[in-house]
C-alpha cells in the first residue's frame, strides 16, 4: 500500500477545525443509518491546566457539504469532577462506546473512572453502561465483531495493569481475556484488522525513588491473535519494531484495503513521555513527531512512508474516512493544543 502526502483529491470534502483546540481527547467515525459523523469525546484545552480539563463534546456530520461542529451534551460522569483526559473510545455500528478516563483536581491528584457511556450522534443521546472491572485511563480500546470490546493495559489510579478487559455490548457484561505479555503500560497505541491486534510503545514504570514513580518509555510491539471460538483467549507473540525510538501517545488503525495490503498505520506521537501539559517526566518539553509507519500483516515488516506536514502529539486514535487518515486536535512540536483535523489520502 502506498502513501501519498499529496494535495488532496478534489471528491474529498474539506473538513472545519474542531471549534475549539483539544488534546487527549477521545474520537471516533461512527456510522449511523442516517450518515457518518466524526465524535470528539472530552479532553484538555489551550491552557493545559487542570481547570482546562473537560467533559465537552462535539460531532460532525459527513453529508455533502459538512456545515461545521455541533454541540453535543456534556459528557455525563459518576465522580465530583466531571473533565477527563485519557478517555479512549470505540465504535459499534451506529454507536460509540466511552471509557474511562482520569480526573484531575486542583492538588494534581487523579482518579481514574470507572465510567462507560454508549453514544449515538443520530439522537444526541448517552446511555450508562456496566461499569469497568478494574478502572482504566490511557488504555487502548479495540472493537471486535461488532460485539466486543478489547481494552488493552493501561493505567489503574496508581499503577498499570496488564489486563486485558473485554467488554460484551450484548450483554452489557464484562470478562477478562488472556493478559498482555508485555510489561504494563499506558499512553500505547494499537489498532486490530479481522481477529488481529497489533499494540506497541508506552510508559511503564521504571522505578520508585522516594516514594515517587520514575517513568520510561517501553519500546516494545506485541502481535495478538483472538481464537474464532472463544474470544477470552488470546495468542500473543512478540513483533518487530519500527526503526528508531518508542513513541508516547501515538494514534493507529487496522486497515484492510480491497486491493492493498493488510496492516497498521501508526503515527505522530513524542520520543519523550510527558505528563498532560507537554512537558516531559524528565522536564523537558517534549517534541510531537510526523511519522508515519505501517505494519504489513502478510510479510511481518514495517515501511516507514512520508512523513506528514505537521508534527503531533496527543492522539487517542487514528481514524480513516474517504481513503483518508485523519487524526483530530492533540498538540504540535510547540506543546500547543490544536484544533486541526489533520488528514492525508492512503492510495493503493
Amino acid at each position: 500500500m502506498a502513501f501519498s502526502a499529496t494535495a488532496i483529491a478534489s471528491k474529498i470534502l474539506p473538513l472545519p477545525p474542531l471549534p475549539e483546540p483539544v488534546a487527549n481527547n477521545a474520537v471516533a467515525l461512527v456510522n449511523t443509518k442516517q450518515g457518518d459523523y466524526l465524535v470528539s469525546m472530552m479532553g484538555l484545552g489551550e491552557a493545559k491546566n487542570h481547570t482546562d480539563v473537560h467533559n465537552k463534546g462535539w460531532q460532525l456530520a459527513l453529508s455533502q457539504k459538512p456545515d461545521g461542529w455541533q454541540r453535543t451534551p456534556d459528557v455525563p460522569s459518576s465522580l465530583s469532577l466531571k473533565g477527563r483526559l485519557a478517555s479512549v473510545a470505540a465504535t459499534l455500528p451506529g454507536e460509540l462506546l466511552l471509557f474511562g478516563g482520569y480526573t484531575v483536581a486542583a492538588d494534581h491528584s487523579e482518579i481514574s473512572t470507572p465510567d462507560v457511556y454508549s453514544y449515538r450522534p443520530d439522537i444526541k443521546q448517552f446511555e450508562q453502561l456496566a461499569d469497568m472491572p478494574v478502572p482504566v485511563d490511557d488504555s487502548v480500546a479495540l472493537s471486535y465483531q461488532q460485539r466486543y470490546i478489547y481494552l488493552v493495559s493501561g493505567w489503574h489510579n496508581h499503577g498499570n495493569v496488564d489486563l486485558v478487559q473485554v467488554y460484551d455490548r450484548l450483554n452489557n457484561r464484562w470478562f477478562n481475556a488472556t493478559p498482555f505479555p508485555g510489561e504494563p503500560v499506558f499512553g500505547h497505541a494499537g489498532a486490530i484488522v479481522n481477529n488481529q491486534l497489533l499494540i506497541c510503545d508506552g510508559v511503564k514504570v521504571a522505578a520508585i525513588v522516594d516514594g515517587r514513580r520514575q517513568y520510561e518509555a517501553e519500546r516494545a510491539c506485541y502481535l495478538g491473535q483472538i481464537d474464532n471460538e472463544d474470544p477470552a483467549k488470546i495468542s500473543w507473540q512478540t513483533a518487530p519494531h519500527f526503526a528508531g525510538k518508542a513513541r508516547y501517545r501515538m494514534a493507529a488503525i487496522g486497515s484492510q484495503q480491497p486491493q492493498g495490503k493488510t496492516g497498521f498505520y501508526f503515527v505522530a506521537g513524542s520520543e519523550n513521555p510527558y505528563n498532560y501539559n507537554g512537558t516531559g517526566y524528565d522536564g523537558v518539553a517534549a517534541p510531537a513527531s510526523s511519522r508515519v509507519d505501517f505494519f504489513d500483516l502478510a510479510s511481518g515488516d514495517w515501511q516507514q512512508l512520508p512523513a506528514r506536514s505537521v508534527a503531533t502529539m496527543d492522539h487517542r486514535g487514528l481514524l480513516e474516512w474517504q481513503g483518508q487518515l485523519l487524526t483530530i486536535g492533540g498538540m504540535n512540536d510547540k506543546q500547543q493544543v490544536i484544533d486541526k483535523i489533520i488528514r492525508y489520502e492512503v492510495a493503493n
